[in-house]
């Protein structure tokens, strides 16, 4: 993942733009710290789109420190994310 300052991407947006339409994902930081990360519309979380959406999820900002300490699930194109996390929980609660 490439990573580039806010004051770079001011100076051209849409070369930065069309980098991420050509697959690659960056880091946009201001004084050091990550602040987004643009990323190409077929990453992984267009899959939890229509969930925000639905207000069934609300995603949070997180730094890129913080993205490494989150739990990883692996889910098959096919399945159901929600209904993973939804067993996952009832197990839990036995």
């Amino acid at each position: 993942m490439s990573t580039i300052s806010v004051r770079e991407f001011s100076y051209n947006p849409s070369a930065v733009f069309a980098r991420v339409e050509k697959g690659e994902a960056i880091e946009v930081t201001r004084h050091g710290n990550v602040i987004a990360i643009l990323s190409p519309a077929g990453s992984p979380m267009e899959r939890y789109a229509h969930l925000v959406a639905q207000g069934k999820i609300k995603l949070k900002p997180v730094t890129a420190a913080e993205r490494h300490s989150m739990p990883h699930y692996e889910v098959p194109e096919d399945v159901d994310p929600v209904a993973l996390l939804l067993a996952e929980r009832e197990e839990d609660d036995r």
